[in-house]
């Protein structure tokens, strides 16, 4: 107590100093827990304000609905070139369960059980959940092989270890707050033997240029605000994240794109848009 009196000569008592430093530590764990979320607030709140045009092809997300045949021919081809035989050509992703991680209003997810999977959108915003649940109703040809959840992936990742053939983030790595947690994350709910597919955005100065200066300041094609250059990933870091792991990268493919025609097409060029396809070991050390 003598030591105290010196450190603090206003009288401070002794039970006010433990109550002191167990606040801190409190406050230390509360913000040590809020970071172990992939979710950005901001950037939820940024999508949400698109919801009402999520559907219209011609609208603010014309870009992503033209992306949309590639993303499904990536997933299509990559699951041919792992020995995937599709059991009818008109479906030929029949028999895959899928889960598409951060499927906002459901562009890709519907598109993908055109061609036969199973799949399951979420998303960690309600608003788009229910622009999606609410789509959705429009086809009942696809209905039965649709379920969306509002939730992130941490969460639906304790329920639903190695639960899922194919994982799909495509376009949602760029604006999560743990790439690395979202990833690992992910492959948790993979199948051994099953297939991620990540397309996203490279950091670079092209990237900003192209991706942020000219598509969203210049042309607008993409909304003001959608992205931040800063949380762009290079293919060589997500391959390393993918490879801690333990999934084995099959292919990196660039991505180019007419931003007047709206024309997608595979590239051996990864500085601004790129996709990478993945194969989870049968091993891994999750």
């Amino acid at each position: 107590m003598q030591v105290l009196k010196v450190l603090y000569p206003n009288k401070i008592s002794f039970s006010r100093i433990i109550l002191s430093n167990r606040l801190i530590q409190h406050a230390y764990i509360s913000e040590t827990t809020r970071s172990l979320s992939t979710v950005d607030k901001k950037d939820i709140r940024h999508h949400n304000t698109m919801k009402t045009q999520w559907w219209d092809e011609d609208g603010v997300l014309k870009f992503l609905h033209k992306f949309n045949p590639l993303r499904v021919q990536f997933v299509r081809e990559g699951m041919a070139n792992t020995g995937f035989e599709a059991s009818n050509p008109a479906f030929p992703l029949k028999g895959l369960k899928i889960i598409d991680v951060g499927c906002g209003g459901g562009i890709l997810t519907e598109s993908l059980a055109r061609v036969g999977a199973e799949v399951t959108g979420i998303d960690a915003s309600d608003e788009l959940i229910e622009v999606a649940n609410q789509h959705i109703k429009l086809d009942s040809d696809i209905m039965e092989r649709v379920n969306y959840i509002s939730t992130n992936i941490e969460e639906f990742s304790k329920t639903n270890i190695e639960s899922y053939d194919v994982v799909v983030c495509s376009e949602v790595l760029e604006h999560v707050a743990d790439p690395d947690l979202f990833i690992k994350k992910c492959v948790e709910v993979l199948k051994p033997d099953g297939s991620i597919f990540i397309t996203t955005i490279n950091r670079t100065l092209c990237s900003w240029l192209g991706a942020i200066i000219v598509a969203e300041y210049m042309l607008k094609v993409i909304a003001l605000g959608t992205h931040q250059w800063n949380k762009f990933l290079s293919p060589y870091e997500v391959q390393s994240i993918l490879d801690k792991y333990g999934c084995k990268t099959k292919v990196i493919h660039g991505i180019l794109v007419n931003p007047l025609t709206y024309h997608f097409k595979w590239s051996s060029y990864t500085g601004i848009f790129y996709g990478i396809h993945a194969v989870k070991q049968k091993q891994t050390t999750i």
